[in-house]
């Protein structure tokens, strides 16, 4: 009976390339590929993701026979994560390879198990340096008076206030502007504060709306 193969592949650079291998690796060893797992759009260092989280409960219903990964570092966000699911694995009777780092916990070979903790220790190392740059970058454009974060919503607050006075709801005039509900009703919040400040009266037109409510 044909080995039955499960893949876990890196979708953040060439995914279809790397998807490929595995099923080359597969075929090439006459195992049968049961289904593939990819975490879209989700970076390597979170602890719980979607597809891999399926993956494990697959594995330990004996879905397959073995996980196929383009690197170690899909399979574990720290070298202590990983060393949590390699253990799950080998509980189930689930084999598990790397493809690229040339890594099979087929045998029990204590050089291969080195081996994988070795490159699970630099995996995270890799993760925390490039993590250390972005935030040293994001400081350093901070302190130059760059903005930093999502594109600021452009809009005119009178536009706000001039639709809020006609009797449209907080929703109606976020919708219309293209921002927020609380941008919008922070906005008129701003403006109700200064007219007071400067005038003593919140006056504008013949009537006034409360801040908050539809």
């Amino acid at each position: 009976m044909p080995e039955r193969l499960d893949g876990l592949p890196k979708e953040s650079t060439t995914p279809r390339a790397k998807r490929w291998r595995g099923r080359e690796t597969s075929h090439r060893r006459g195992w049968e590929v049961a289904g593939e797992y990819v975490d879209t759009g989700w970076s390597g260092a979170k602890a719980s993701r979607p597809q891999l989280d399926r993956l494990m409960r697959d594995a330990s219903q004996r879905k397959f026979d073995c996980v196929l990964v383009w690197k170690i570092d899909r399979l574990g966000r720290s070298v202590l994560h990983f060393n949590q699911q390699l253990a799950a694995l080998s509980s189930y009777g689930v084999r598990f390879i790397s493809t690229s780092q040339s890594l099979d916990t087929d045998q029990s070979n204590p050089t291969s198990r080195l081996l994988l903790q070795i490159l699970a220790s630099v995996a995270e190392f890799e993760r925390e340096m490039i993590r250390e740059r972005t935030l040293a970058g994001l400081r350093l454009a901070k302190a130059n008076g760059k903005h930093v974060g999502r594109p600021r919503r452009v809009f005119r607050r009178d536009d706000v206030v001039e639709l809020r006075e006609a009797g449209h709801s907080w929703r109606s005039i976020a919708a219309k502007l293209g921002i927020p509900v609380m941008t919008a009703l922070d906005a008129y919040r701003s403006y109700c504060t200064e007219t007071v400040a400067s005038n003593g009266t919140a006056q504008r037109g013949k009537t006034r709306r409360k801040p908050g409510g539809e």
